[in-house]
């Protein structure tokens, strides 16, 4: 069974997805060589990035060492691609670093480590991958998260973070929508994966979840990976800057909790 319900026409289309070894740009990838796109990975571990790949054709994919943090190393993954592939349609940047902070005892060094993967990281991607979706009329996605929207207990940093992944799209649409590129951002709720499992198996913070989650249960990855198809598809055409959580109606909620009781209207 496929990730998506919907059938995607992205035969010859070359996808580039950071930080695809696991979770959800693991998702991302196989949603789009589900539809029969050529999918390049970028990431530091190179087992993870073969196990994403394993079932699929080799004449399709194409897994590539690299560290987003390193421009150097961004740079020539992409001309790496473009030597084998010839062009690059469609960039997810998913690659991202989540640590918590308190003002208290705040460790500068974690600081540093989640500016340079979810900021500095995707002006990286961005910058060595503009050229190519010019060239192709292509998109820029950027896995932000519903942190970069509001602010959370002990994550200010991160979250801080993620604001500014929200502006850079917003900003970066601005800037090159007029050279044929579309830029979005993808904003994740609470996403059950390998990572966050030993947190959904504690019921105390498992229950309080569901409290803000009207759909009643975490998201999964390819919840994720169903929007890239689409937001990378013609059908999202005339989408540019936005900012779309996937988070089962989490930011919908001022952050009253549910009624203890069911409401009865007279």
């Amino acid at each position: 069974m496929t990730i998506s319900w919907a059938t995607y026409s992205y035969d010859g289309h070359v996808v580039v997805v950071t930080g695809a070894g696991s979770g959800i740009g693991r998702a991302i990838a196989v949603a789009f060589l589900e539809q029969g796109a050529t999918v390049c990975l970028l990431g530091r571990s190179q087992e993870a990035l073969r196990d994403t790949i394993a079932r699929f054709p080799a004449k399709r994919t194409f897994a590539v060492p690299a560290d987003v943090t390193v421009q150097a190393e961004v740079d020539s993954a992409v001309q790496s691609i473009l030597d084998r592939f010839g062009r690059i349609d469609v960039v997810v940047n998913n690659a991202g670093l989540s640590e918590p902070s308190v003002i208290d005892d705040f460790d500068h060094q974690a600081w540093d480590r989640m500016r340079s993967v979810n900021l500095d990281g995707f002006i990286h991607v961005a910058r060595a991958a503009v050229p190519m979706l010019e060239a192709t009329g292509g998109n820029l996605i950027a896995i932000s998260s519903v942190a970069g929207l509001g602010g959370d207990w002990g994550q200010f940093a991160y979250n801080a973070t993620k604001g500014g992944v929200n502006t850079m799209v917003q900003s970066l649409a601005l800037d090159l929508g007029g050279r044929g590129i579309r830029v979005n951002a993808i904003a994740p709720g609470f996403i059950a994966t390998r990572q966050t499992q030993s947190r959904l198996d504690d019921a105390d913070f498992s229950n309080a979840l569901m409290n803000r989650v009207p759909m009643n249960r975490a998201g999964v990855p390819e919840d994720v990976a169903r929007l890239a198809l689409y937001l990378a598809s013609p059908d999202a055409g005339y989408i540019t800057g936005a900012i779309i959580p996937v988070d089962g109606g989490t930011t919908a909620s001022t952050g009253t909790p549910r009624p203890l009781r069911p409401i009865h209207y007279q």
